[in-house]
């Protein structure tokens, strides 16, 4: 025996809406994921991913000219901020970042770059990781997730 489902006009002129959307988009070629042309020179690592109203950031870096990490760290900010620009958003719309160090010593220099550029205090969640990196001269890199409502912009 099949059960039968009560809904009512208004959800399903919604799933009837949404559908209709859905397959509008495929016929299309439009998608919900949208991919920001890389910023490294590498075809297969776009700068982000637009995913609905979820921004997600590649690892961003920069300044490898210099040996200072608080120098590298502003330029990778910088960097994840032209990232964000080019996806109608800003540094006010990241909700986590991961700042990634080559030396556990340079902790607090590259945390005081921070301070820089969330002026407003609003942090996002931040988590900090000591690694390698392929590039030598490198000593910071940062990434992200950050979250735009459409409907505010």
């Amino acid at each position: 025996m099949v059960k039968a489902h009560n809904y009512d006009n208004s959800t399903l002129l919604l799933v009837l809406f949404l559908y209709t959307v859905m397959l509008t988009m495929q016929n299309e070629g439009l998608s919900m994921i949208k991919r920001i042309e890389t910023h490294c020179h590498d075809d297969t690592c776009p700068a982000c991913v637009i995913a609905g109203d979820f921004i997600f950031l590649s690892h961003h870096a920069g300044g490898h000219n210099s040996t200072d990490v608080t120098h590298q760290t502003r330029a990778a900010l910088t960097a994840l901020t032209k990232t964000l620009q080019s996806a109608n958003a800003g540094l006010n719309d990241l909700v986590q970042i991961t700042l990634y160090l080559k030396n556990r010593s340079d902790f607090s220099r590259a945390r005081e770059v921070f301070l820089e550029f969330f002026t407003d205090g609003l942090y996002p969640a931040r988590m900090t990781v000591f690694t390698d990196f392929i590039n030598e001269s490198c000593l910071c890199m940062v990434d992200g997730i950050a979250y735009r409502c459409k409907d505010h912009q």
